[in-house]
């Protein structure tokens, strides 16, 4: 199970009914990642990698009571489903492209009784159409995309005065130039970058404040913007 101990070290305070609810979520993950693609990381490592890489963001008041979240691409849950434990106060979507991942969300969210989360599956492109587009308060992502690429996933279901927060590596500040040419175009503007201080490993999070409506044309058909990703130097 994941070490409830040291999450607390690291300050993230949970009730024992969370508690619970992560340990529960821990085993229906090891058990579904032994018969498909979930995660690669090692058990051993999935505290740090998974649930406090997760769970950080909530020392940083970026979520508010109240909020409603998506999660783009969340795979096999990260960050949203530890967010959804975390805050039941606030409203989040875990949107998920494949099918068998979608049934495994569906089965954790069943069995935990997480009724501030629910699945939405297909691809990013497709859902940012009313009612989704421009409906959240937060659009969260732990991707290995390029900043520029995942701001055309994220922005559009950000409502204006709202935020996409993007966790990333150190990479972040190579693409710092393309995403904020990128934000520029999707209504954003390049904000924070806040070190999660997470021991023995660096990650950040690009915050990206949503400043006025995105454009009608974006985003642009599935598939188009990884072919052709905005905010690149001519």
């Amino acid at each position: 199970m994941p070490d409830l101990e040291a999450l607390a070290g690291m300050g993230i305070a949970l009730t024992d009914e969370m508690r619970l609810q992560l340990a529960a979520y821990h085993r229906l993950l090891l058990d579904h990642n032994a018969r498909m693609d979930l995660t690669n990381v090692p058990e051993a490592e999935m505290t740090l990698r998974h649930y406090a890489d997760s769970l950080l963001v909530l020392q940083q008041d970026l979520i508010l009571e109240g909020d409603r979240i998506i999660d783009v691409g969340t795979g096999a849950g990260f960050p949203g489903l530890p967010l959804g434990i975390a805050r039941p106060d606030c409203s989040i979507r875990l949107l998920e492209s494949k099918q068998k991942r979608c049934d495994f969300l569906e089965t954790v969210v069943s069995e935990l009784g997480l009724k501030n989360v629910q699945i939405l599956r297909g691809r990013a492109e497709d859902w940012a159409r009313p009612p989704h587009r421009e409906a959240y308060d937060l659009a969260v992502a732990r991707a290995v995309a390029p900043l520029n690429l995942l701001l055309e996933y994220l922005l559009p279901y950000v409502k204006v005065g709202g935020k996409a927060l993007c966790w990333k590596g150190p990479a972040v500040y190579e693409e710092q130039a393309d995403g904020q040419r990128a934000a520029q175009l999707l209504g954003g503007q390049l904000g924070e970058v806040i070190d999660l201080k997470m021991p023995g490993r660096s990650h950040l999070i690009q915050v990206v404040r949503k400043v006025k409506p995105t454009h009608k044309k974006y985003p642009r058909k599935a598939g188009v913007p990884g072919k052709s990703p905005l905010g690149l130097q001519a």
